[in-house]
């Protein structure tokens, strides 16, 4: 299972007594020159990369569209004025004015404004909300414009109005003063874009230094030296040193796409399972520090026993976060390959760096509980005597006692699981069950806008949008027909439909044989209920062609828009869903068997797994909703938890399956059992507290799709570290007994005498 001899020989390579400061030496300039010659990732950001394969629905017909009717193929930034007391008459003039403005100095993108300062302004004033306190003028941007174009040409927007406006309406805000001054908010999806890259470039650096923060204050707490609560802190900053020129330098190439949200999740990935590699070496190094008294040999011993766990955990989440090239949704598809990458080189450094860190520090990276062996206690003990007398000796006497002490309570719950494995697992999976059964009552949303702060300038504009006009009025639904000379029967079955609020009338090219109607529907066209009505709005148009002899009506229609895109969203992140998620599931079995040679234990490793991620989105649903009240969960959150706590999940199985496994072969099954879980129990507890403090952490940002996910996969970590780790997984293991190596032989077990309840572990 474990070729503890190839990876004691590592230990030597990478650790020994020139090697280890060699090692360190090579680190260090590898990061240098990279971080030179490459890019960081975070200059190579795309955060305007296609979200939607170019064979979907939505994405086809925006191309028809643009294809036939050029001038309405940009993106609309929409500037949406308000005054609560109505807007004036100079407002109306200054609005004239803007447009005269942007024609004549258009900003650098721009593809078309309206033509407010040709019309009278009796017509402009046509163009406000029926209460009058409102006008949105829309401005045409490239569609093709960059992220950073779009930056640019929003900045140039809001310097046009502030200039012609004279005061800022875009800081104004009628609550503060009482509406009577004029406000001015950009939305549409423009604005939209603009303000979630602002969002992420402002979190960026406040997650970082939360990340850094949680990890060395958790580190400290829980092994109260300072100086070893270092060691995992440098070893992620040297990997991070590492990976972000090499995911620059491919983005760079084109090779990959990273955008802010893979960077954010990429950091407190990095930090958690980075932190639990090194946990896992940290304790077998202490546990051999109490026999070796050489930490050069302890460290290569070290090696030799979590080498194979630490690599195998590592590949198992690399592998599994490459099925994500499956996915045909960008987001889901582009999170491979960075998160892949960064875990292996995190693995590499778990394995060569962090072995000789500790190497260097030996047992002064425990300080001040540095771990001896009994000949070097008792000396210690002896001088001590020598030098104060025998009561100097006295405290330190108490302090091992009390130490032993706990030593032997933190062994009652192996004890526990080996002797009652029936209860415990029947309780485990009770409880399990009785979590998982609320992921039943989730509900789903693919509403962009959920996802922002409400706050946020661009949602407000919506808001107004949506509470002044019809919702349906911030993303128009477009469609385009290929077939069939006669709009107005179409126009006349649109209007019939009872979700419509207004069809335009139809624009017509190619000798009066393609049609381009828009259409304004009375819901948000982010909702699930807007996405719900397209299939009937498609079908109608449909009818009408059939009407009309069109013979192939079906294939001649084609719908664009926003609303048609979450269409989309929400169809490719469900087939996302259904077929990653298998291939996940079939991938780990196979690493698992691989690596155990059971069957069985593959089996109930994975069974596992999944109780423990249907019981985070239960307790995830039951915290977000019935105490954060989010009304719904982001739509791509199951398959990113799956993910993630399945490969992760697997981490801690390995670890303490290694050990039980190890233990096996010179104990009895149910005291190996108790041994495993006694000597793993503290490091999984440590890593898993750490881990989910550190996706927690997401919870602390403004975008709901990381506050969602942060929160599920850090209950999921949580639920593994103290329901599956410590009682489910050994309960089972104890009940299946030699059944659980099938089909490999089981090792020679010493006879299953009952174990003494006095006895320490």
């Amino acid at each position: 299972m474990e070729n503890s001899g190839f990876f004691a020989a590592w230990g030597r390579l990478v650790a020994g007594r020139r090697s280890r400061f060699v090692t360190l030496a090579l680190w260090i300039v590898l990061t240098a020159v990279l971080s030179i010659v490459l890019p960081s990732v975070t200059k190579e950001e795309n955060n305007n990369a296609a979200e939607l394969p170019s064979r979907a629905a939505s994405v086809v017909a925006a191309q028809m569209q643009k294809k036939y009717f050029p001038s309405n193929s940009g993106t609309p930034a929409l500037i949406v004025f308000y005054r609560a007391g109505g807007l004036q008459t100079t407002d109306l003039e200054k609005i004239q004015k803007l447009s005269g403005y942007l024609h004549d100095h258009p900003v650098p993108e721009q593809s078309s404004v309206p033509d407010f300062q040709h019309v009278p302004l009796a017509v402009v004033a046509k163009l406000e909300s029926k209460d009058e306190t409102t006008l949105v003028f829309p401005i045409s941007i490239d569609s093709k414009a960059g992220t950073a174009t779009l930056e640019t040409d929003v900045a140039a927007i809001h310097k046009d109005v502030e200039q012609i406006f004279g005061d800022d309406p875009f800081q104004a805000t009628s609550d503060a003063s009482h509406g009577q001054v004029l406000e001015a908010r950009i939305t549409g999806p423009v604005g939209i874009a603009t303000d979630a890259t602002s969002l992420f470039k402002n979190a960026d650096i406040t997650l970082l230094a939360a990340t850094v923060s949680l990890v060395l204050i958790l580190l400290i707490l829980l092994y109260r030296s300072p100086l070893l609560a270092l060691v995992p802190l440098i070893s992620v900053g040297f990997a991070y040193g590492v990976i972000s020129p090499i995911l620059g330098g491919l983005a760079k190439l084109g090779w990959l796409t990273v955008g802010a949200q893979s960077v954010s999740i990429m950091t407190v990935l990095l930090f958690g399972a980075g932190t639990d590699y090194c946990l896992f070496l940290v304790a077998r190094f202490r546990e051999a520090l109490h026999n070796e008294s050489d930490p050069k040999r302890a460290m290569h011993q070290s090696v030799g026993q979590a080498g194979g766990a630490i690599a195998m955990s590592a590949l198992t989440v690399v592998v599994s976060l490459l099925t994500l090239l499956f996915a045909k949704y960008g987001s889901d598809h582009r999170f491979a390959l960075p998160f892949s990458i960064a875990i292996f080189m995190m693995a590499i450094a778990g394995l060569t760096l962090v072995p000789a860190l500790l190497s260097i520090l030996g047992r002064r990276a425990f300080v001040p509980f540095v771990p001896r062996t009994p000949e070097m206690e008792a000396a210690r003990t002896a001088r001590r005597r020598q030098k104060r007398g025998e009561r100097a000796a006295l405290p330190y006497e108490q302090k091992l006692q009390k130490k032993q002490a706990r030593n032997a309570r933190s062994g009652r719950m192996g004890r526990l699981v080996a002797r009652r494995p029936w209860t415990i697992a029947g309780i485990s999976v009770v409880v399990l069950l009785i979590l998982g059964s609320f992921a039943t009552q989730i509900h789903y949303t693919y509403n962009l806008l959920d996802s922002f702060p409400k706050n946020m300038p661009s949602r407000v504009g919506f808001h107004l949008i949506e509470t002044h006009y019809a919702a349906g009025d911030l993303a128009p639904i477009e469609i385009v027909t290929t077939e069939g000379t006669s709009t107005e029967k179409v126009e006349r079955d649109l209007k019939k439909l009872p979700f419509v609020g207004t069809v335009s009338s139809a624009t017509s090219k190619v000798n009066n044989t393609v049609h381009q109607y828009t259409v304004v529907e009375k819901s948000n066209p982010y909702s699930n209920a807007a996405m719900n009505t397209l299939p009937t709005l498609r079908q109608a148009v449909v009818d009408s062609l059939r009407h009309e002899g069109v013979p192939d009506a079906k294939a001649s229609v084609y719908i664009s828009g926003e609303t048609a895109t979450q269409f989309d969203t929400r169809y490719y992140t469900t087939r996302d869903t259904k077929v990653v998620i298998p291939i996940v599931i079939a991938v780990i079995a196979l690493l698992l068997l691989t690596y155990l040679r059971s069957i069985v234990a593959m089996v109930y490793l994975i069974v596992t797994v999944g109780l423990s991620y249907l019981a985070a989105l239960g307790t995830g649903w039951l915290l977000l909703h019935g105490v954060m009240h989010a009304t719904a969960l982001e739509g791509a959150i199951p398959l990113y938890a799956f993910v993630f706590l399945v490969a992760l999940g697997e981490d801690y199985n390995i670890f303490m399956i290694s050990r039980i496994w190890q233990e096996a072969r010179r104990k009895p099954l149910r005291e190996a059992v108790a041994i495993g879980v006694n000597r793993t129990g503290a490091v999984i507890t440590s890593a898993g507290l750490i881990l989910a403090g550190t996706f927690a952490v997401l919870a602390g940002l403004p975008i709901q799709i990381l506050v969602q996910f942060g929160l599920l996969t850090a209950l999921g970590v949580l639920i593994d570290t103290f329901i599956v780790r410590p009682f489910l997984v050994p309960s089972i293991t104890a009940i299946l007994g030699r059944f659980a190596f099938w089909p490999s032989p089981a090792p020679e077990f010493a006879s299953e005498a009952k174990m003494e309840s006095e006895t320490s572990i």
